[in-house]
């Protein structure tokens, strides 16, 4: 797992990626009666897999993400453009063999890729990740809330 400071210029149209009608012939992809629309591929079908969840704690924001069967290394953990937060990562196919029969394939395999626009009140110099019996959890700390600074008014009259 590594953990990756860029300065990419952030899509705000390219968060996720999902086709609803992937497989149907009137869908987008190499298939579709209508070409004109953007074409996903299987490799990016994986984007919908990867599901994480986002909490606020008083103390921090924790993202939480199943991603079953990677090793801590196929995964990167990254700070875009100072406060967009980018998890992404890549699922092998498994090799086949010759004289491999297969009855049924429903693991996914490809890349994934999430990002999240971070709160003005983010630490991202202070992210930490970690990963564990397949969950990546990713801790960006906040900033203590400013107290309002109470003054007393003297009363007169």
């Amino acid at each position: 797992m590594s953990l990756i400071r860029s300065s990419n210029v952030f899509d705000p149209f390219f968060l996720d990626l999902w086709d609803p009608f992937q497989g149907f012939p009137f869908g987008s992809g190499s298939g579709s009666l209508f070409p004109s629309f953007a074409s996903t591929n299987s490799e990016t079908a994986a984007f919908a897999g990867a599901r994480i969840d986002w909490k606020e704690t008083p103390e921090a924001h924790v993202f939480t993400a199943d991603v079953p069967g990677l090793k801590k290394e196929e995964v990167k953990v990254e700070i875009e453009d100072g406060n967009v937060l980018q998890i992404s990562g890549e699922r092998s196919k498994e090799q086949e063999e010759k004289n491999d029969k297969w009855h049924r394939v429903e693991r996914s395999s490809g890349k994934f890729l999430r990002r999240f626009r971070l709160p003005e009140n983010a630490k991202t110099e202070q992210i930490r990740a970690s990963m564990e019996n397949g969950v990546l959890t990713v801790t960006v700390p906040k900033e203590e809330a400013k107290k309002p600074e109470v003054k007393p008014v003297q009363i007169t009259g």
